[in-house]
C-alpha cells in the first residue's frame, strides 16, 4: 500500500480527493492542516498545493468525509508556538471546531515540544455522544535540537473500537504512551532514540546500559513528560 499521504498536493486534482483507508474493520479518514509555510510564499494560481489552516475549508472538509460513511475522522495539525509547553487559544479553538465538526482524533505539532493529551466524551449537536481525543503535540521525534525539552517525546498509543452491535459506534478504549529522549552521543552515529522507563529500569537492576549522569537526565526528563501528558486513559 505505501505511504499515505494528504496535506500537500501536487495537482488541483489531488487536492480534491479525501484519504481514506480501513484498517482492520475500521473506515478511517485523515485531514492535514498547517498554519503557514514557514515563510515560504505560497505559488499563486497553486494554492491547492497546501491545506492551511481555514475554518471554512475544515468544516467543509470534515462534512465531505461525513458523506463517505466513515468510521472515524483523525485531523493532523500543524499548529501552534514553537516550544511552549501549554496550547495556546487558537489551539484549544481550533480543537473545538475539528471536534464539533466530526474529528475524533486530533494529533498536533510544531511546537518541537510536547504538549498535553486529553479524552474526553462529547455530545455532538444530533444529540448523540462521541468519545474524542486531542494531543495538542507530541513534540519532536528524531530531531537534533538542543532547546529544553525538545529531546523528549512519546510514541502514542491508541485503542480504538468498532462495535457492530451498537450501530457500529467507534469507542476509544485507551490511550497511553512510551516516553522517548533522543539522546546525542556525540560522535559517529550519534543519535540513538531511548526508551526512558526501559533504559531507567535497566539501570536500577545494576544494568551498565547508561552512565549516572544520563541516568539523571532520563529521570527528570521522564517526570517532565508525565506532567505534560498527564494521566494516560
Amino acid at each position: 500500500m505505501g505511504l499515505l499521504h494528504t496535506g500537500t498536493y501536487k495537482t488541483e486534482e489531488d487536492a480534491s480527493k479525501l484519504l481514506v483507508t480501513e484498517v482492520k474493520g475500521i473506515k478511517i479518514g485523515i485531514v492535514a492542516y498547517s498554519y503557514g509555510t514557514n515563510g515560504i510564499a505560497v505559488p499563486k494560481g497553486k494554492e491547492y498545493c497546501i491545506n492551511l489552516i481555514n475554518d471554512e475549508k475544515i468544516v467543509s472538509d470534515l462534512e465531505k468525509m461525513k458523506e463517505e460513511n466513515v468510521d472515524l475522522i483523525i485531523a493532523i495539525m500543524h499548529w501552534g508556538i514553537e516550544y511552549q509547553t501549554s496550547p495556546n487559544e487558537e489551539q484549544i479553538r481550533l480543537n473545538n471546531l475539528l471536534i464539533e465538526s466530526g474529528a475524533d482524533i486530533v494529533l498536533g505539532g510544531h511546537p518541537h515540544v510536547l504538549q498535553k493529551m486529553e479524552k474526553r466524551e462529547v455530545t455532538m449537536q444530533d444529540g448523540t455522544n462521541k468519545d474524542c481525543f486531542t494531543v495538542f503535540s507530541l513534540g519532536n521525534f528524531i530531531s537534533g535540537q538542543v532547546k529544553e525539552y525538545t529531546k523528549q517525546s512519546a510514541i502514542l498509543n491508541l485503542k480504538v473500537t468498532k462495535h457492530y452491535k451498537d450501530n457500529k459506534k467507534i469507542t476509544i478504549d485507551s490511550a497511553d504512551y512510551t516516553p522517548i529522549y533522543m539522546f546525542d552521543k556525540g560522535k559517529t552515529r550519534r543519535y540513538k532514540l531511548l526508551d526512558i522507563e526501559n533504559e531507567i529500569n535497566r539501570f536500577n537492576n545494576g544494568e551498565k546500559n547508561i552512565d549516572s549522569s544520563l541516568y539523571n537526565t532520563l529521570k527528570s526528563e521522564l517526570d517532565h513528560i508525565y506532567n505534560i501528558l498527564g494521566q494516560e486513559y
